[in-house]
């Protein structure tokens, strides 16, 4: 499987390409970011955003996308442009009929560190070690990204099970 996550920003998008399944050795494709200058009109980041996504489903040909779930922040500005680059990314991905999949930072950090509460040091020290890299990736944001599809590669299976399970239960509860 080979997952590009996402940890959506206005100025700085992350960006990272993780392959493999749970329980082998990951290998990463590829980490980024997608940077907008702040000053710029919200529109015309948006479409920038969307070009550097585009660029990196062209580049990479992902399976699915996993983009971490927005949430509430003490600062709605904040929060607004998040979420704002986050539906970019899910557009992009929706757009070429890929799967995209939301975690939230609390799962993606409980995934990669065995702790929700995990600082972004422990994320980028962790990410590092995962996918056998020299150096944490930089910034925070691009580690960020990796963290999410190595979430999604360790989660899907279970998410998988669990899906196909609610759909048997519902066909027989629809037979019955």
């Amino acid at each position: 499987m080979r997952v590009l996550g996402v940890d959506p920003g206005l100025t700085r998008c992350g960006v990272g390409v993780v392959e493999g399944v749970a329980g082998r050795p990951l290998t990463m494709i590829g980490v980024g970011v997608v940077r907008t200058p702040s000053d710029a009109e919200l529109a015309v980041r948006l479409v920038a955003i969307e070009q550097g996504i585009e660029q990196w489903l062209d580049d990479h040909r992902p399976d699915c996308v996993a983009v971490e779930r927005v949430f509430s922040q003490h600062n709605v500005r904040t929060v607004m442009g998040t979420a704002q680059a986050s539906a970019v990314a899910m557009l992009c991905a929706a757009r070429r009929g890929l799967p995209v999949v939301l975690h939230t930072p609390s799962e993606v950090k409980a995934a990669v560190t065995g702790s929700g509460r995990a600082d972004k040091a422990q994320v980028g020290a962790m990410v590092t070690r995962l996918l056998r890299l020299a150096a944490p990736p930089t910034p925070a944001d691009a580690a960020d990204a990796l963290a999410l599809a190595i979430c999604h590669i360790w989660r899907a299976p279970a998410q998988n099970r669990l899906q196909q399970a609610v759909a048997q239960h519902t066909a027989k509860g629809r037979t019955a």
